[in-house]
């Protein structure tokens, strides 16, 4: 298995159909057709690709400030972390959260957050569910227009502690659109 770092704006055409083809095959149709992402672009993915060359997995990461109770947080968001259905447990995604945290050593990130519908495979890998009050940028995404701001507390949240800020329960400003 090979992982590579790769930043978006530098997948060409080929690359771009693989990853298309792996996000339709993981989200069927929650997933936008004409895209690589759902909401936005993130700043680089982790791709993982099988002895074939052939793309198995993939993650996107997103680097931004947010607003936890009044206080700046500096925030690595994972996203659409997706494995295809013939290499899922295996230990693939788990090998993609481990190159996410060794990715993140020595750097000014206090946190990986995330959204997830299936959260065991995160709380096997050391992130835990919080209860925050969430404010986010609403994007429309078929038009991809901003249609609000979206405030809840969103029960699918996770993140995992990197650095010495400790997270708390509150209201989180994630500062954008929502993951």
């Amino acid at each position: 298995m090979k992982i590579k770092r790769v930043y978006d704006y530098e997948i060409d055409d080929a690359l771009r159909k693989d990853i298309q083809e792996l996000l339709l095959e993981c989200f069927e149709d929650d997933y936008p057709k004409e895209r690589i992402y759902f909401k936005q672009l993130p700043h680089f993915r982790y791709l993982a690709f099988n002895d074939e060359h052939k793309l198995v997995a993939q993650v996107g990461l997103d680097y931004r400030i947010m607003n936890l109770n009044g206080k700046p947080v500096r925030v690595l968001g994972v996203i659409d972390l997706c494995v295809t259905k013939e290499y899922r447990s295996n230990g693939l995604g788990s090998l993609l959260l481990s190159e996410i945290e060794k990715f993140s050593e020595n750097k000014l990130i206090d946190f990986l957050l995330l959204f997830a519908d299936n959260k065991n495979l995160y709380l096997k890998n050391g992130y835990r569910s919080v209860e925050n009050k969430c404010t986010w940028l609403k994007i429309n995404n078929e038009n991809q227009r901003i249609i609000g701001i979206g405030i809840e507390v969103i029960n699918e949240l996770m993140i995992k502690e990197l650095g010495n800020v400790k997270w708390q329960n509150g209201e989180l400003d994630l500062l954008g659109y929502l993951y």
